[in-house]
């Protein structure tokens, strides 16, 4: 049987835990603060250039090689986006299994599957059993437009050489403090489908006249040339955005329930200390009143 000492050993060991857990809770509530206030910041130009991009793709009017969807595909490349630090409760693990999921849906699809990391838990998580294309390292503590840039530009000139002929990006979408939802989102080549549909994270309305024809001024290549990057530097950066908002949101809900689940035990083992100091204080009466009887 545990002795009193042992359990205050353990009741002293769950409040230091518990400190602990309730100071990680203040530290990610207020990088979530600062994190979503940038990821609201930016959700309104995302819907405009979304807006803007789905009409440009509907148009049917261009032959630019990131608008034309290739009929034969075997190579693709999957980006996916994790944070550097675990303590986030499901917030990685359930992004990951999803991506493994998809990856074992498409084994005759695709003859290639490559993978893009951002973030060291989705890199620890494949390195041993995918083909590693890139990996982008301390870019999802603090998103900036220029990290977002480079993974675009990457991801770009891999469209262009050939040596992918489809992109995704594997990322948790922020739907809320509390709730995260992984996504796998085609992101080249430009489809017109991928502005319409309602879960993408940044999806804008519909355009009333899909099949509209334009009249570009300047050319219309020199138009897309210009927009197309503006557009996946920022569909990357919005992405590491609701990521980072996403992680913090998540460990901050997930040191809550660390801290309530040790405060439950903290109030179990002080009960269960009680109870065995009662026994022993019991245990040593009856042995006094058993030796004051014997010397009667």
């Amino acid at each position: 049987m545990i002795g009193i000492k042992e359990f205050n050993k353990k009741i002293t060991s769950l409040k230091n835990t518990r400190k602990m857990t309730k100071t990680m809770k203040m530290v990610s509530a207020a990088k979530f603060k600062r994190a979503h206030r940038a990821q609201i910041n930016a959700e309104a130009y995302a819907h405009k250039i979304t807006e803007l991009m789905g009409r440009l793709a509907g148009s049917g009017s261009s032959s630019h090689p990131m608008l034309t969807v290739k009929k034969s595909v075997t190579k693709a490349l999957v980006v996916l986006f994790t944070s550097d630090k675990g303590l986030c409760g499901g917030f990685n693990n359930n992004l990951i299994r999803k991506t493994r999921n998809w990856i074992k849906e498409n084994p005759y699809k695709y003859t290639t599957i490559g993978m893009s990391f951002c973030g060291r838990r989705g890199n620890m998580s494949f390195r041993r059993t995918a083909k590693i294309n890139k990996y982008y390292e301390n870019i999802t503590i603090k998103p900036t437009f220029e990290d977002a840039q480079k993974v675009a530009q990457d991801i770009t000139e891999d469209f262009k050489m050939g040596n992918y002929e489809e992109i995704y990006l594997a990322y948790n979408r922020f739907d809320g403090p509390l709730t995260q939802t992984p996504m796998i989102e085609k992101i080249l080549p430009l489809d017109a489908s991928i502005f319409t549909k309602p879960e993408a994270s940044q999806s804008a309305k519909p355009s009333k006249t899909p099949g509209a024809s334009y009249e570009y001024e300047p050319e219309e290549k020199e138009i897309l040339s210009f927009i197309i990057p503006k557009f996946l530097s920022f569909k990357v950066f919005f992405t590491l955005l609701e990521n980072a908002a996403g992680e913090h949101g998540a460990r901050m809900a997930a040191m809550d329930k660390a801290s309530t689940n040790t405060g439950d035990l903290i109030d179990r083992y002080t009960l269960l200390r009680n109870r065995a100091r009662q026994a022993a204080i019991t245990t040593e009466l009856i042995e006094i009143i058993s030796g004051a009887e014997a010397l009667k």
